[in-house]
């Protein structure tokens, strides 16, 4: 819960599999604010959302990065787990907007980072501490129409996802399946209709 995310080491990471990446950080100031002040980790702090002007708009699907509880699960499952994902959007033939790594964020902190980037949808893969137990463990929220104050029944949870639990190409293809809803729809969260009863994991949930 302590231990910092190695932004640089992500992005690396996703460039070696050819990605693009961009780095900001939320609002707080630091790890003790970070517990303290959840409503801080949902916000961009203003420099940061200046470097993501730069970048749209104009995507279907933006990919965040962020630390959450656990950098421990970030380091592990995030950049193959944008990996796959990314591979399923151009097979898809949508945009996909840089991939964007957030220090000290929160799951909310995808709905600025979404809206600056003009993205139709964005995906939040963050390290969650389930039980406060499983330090590996990769949490992905997706939502339709990212915009600063949505609430969380807006998004659609994927839990777990980690070596011994969900596999990462599993999850991916749970990610694809919520994007395409979405995107046919117009919607996502409690409202996105589920006509194909889905793996529970997948089924809509809201938290941070």
């Amino acid at each position: 819960m302590w231990t910092p995310l190695d932004a640089a080491a992500i992005r690396e990471g996703l460039r070696a599999q050819g990605l693009d990446a961009v780095e900001v950080r939320s609002a707080v100031a630091d790890r003790a604010e970070y517990l303290r002040r959840p409503d801080r980790g949902r916000t961009l702090d203003p420099d940061s959302g200046s470097v993501l002007d730069g970048h749209g708009p104009g995507f279907d699907v933006a990919i965040v990065i962020a630390d959450g509880l656990s950098a421990t699960a970030v380091a592990l499952n995030a950049v193959p787990a944008a990996a796959a994902l990314a591979a399923r959007v151009w097979q898809a033939g949508w945009r996909l907007a840089p991939v964007v790594v957030a220090s000290q964020g929160r799951v909310a902190i995808g709905d600025p980072i979404g809206a600056r980037l003009g993205a139709r949808c964005v995906v939040v893969l963050i390290g969650e501490r389930p039980g406060l137990s499983a330090s590996d463990s990769l949490g992905c929220y997706v939502t339709f129409g990212p915009a600063p104050g949505l609430p969380d029944s807006r998004r659609n949870c994927i839990s777990n996802i980690r070596e011994g639990g969900l596999a990462v190409e599993a999850a991916a293809g749970q990610m694809e399946a919520l994007l395409r809803a979405m995107l046919a729809q117009g919607t996502s969260g409690v409202a996105l209709r589920r006509d194909d009863p889905a793996d529970p994991k997948a089924l809509p949930d809201a938290r941070d």
